[in-house]
């Protein structure tokens, strides 16, 4: 995959925006972030690494102990690292829907109404 497939495939989520010139390039909804681009590659593949949510702490360990993703630097909890070297789009799809829903599920209700609805 590559990152502009990516980034395409987070620009259909409803309300999406792409961080500005200046900010950490990242993609946010309701102002905060549920994808983000890293200025560092992935140390063992030396890759493109993007980092999303994941619904929960033990989501992200599975998927960390299963190979699929990895501990990204400087984030914690629910969130993990994606290498786009081998991620195919149906996982980019699945994972980027995943992060979306978590985020903008924690964003209070006034935000939340501001945005485009979600589709079905």
């Amino acid at each position: 995959m590559t990152r502009d497939e990516f980034d395409a495939i987070c620009g259909e989520q409803p309300g999406a925006v792409r961080s500005g010139p200046g900010e950490l390039d990242s993609w946010k909804v309701g102002g905060k972030m549920f994808a983000c681009w890293g200025d560092f590659e992935h140390r063992a593949t030396n890759t493109d690494t993007v980092v999303v949510a994941t619904p929960d702490r033990e989501t992200a360990e599975m998927l960390i102990e299963a190979g699929a993703a990895h501990r990204p630097p400087y984030f914690r909890g629910a969130w993990v690292g994606l290498t786009l070297d081998g991620l195919d789009a149906e996982e980019a799809r699945h994972r980027i829907a995943t992060s979306y829903a978590r985020i903008r599920a924690g964003l209070t209700k006034t935000a939340q109404a501001d945005l485009p609805p979600l589709e079905d």
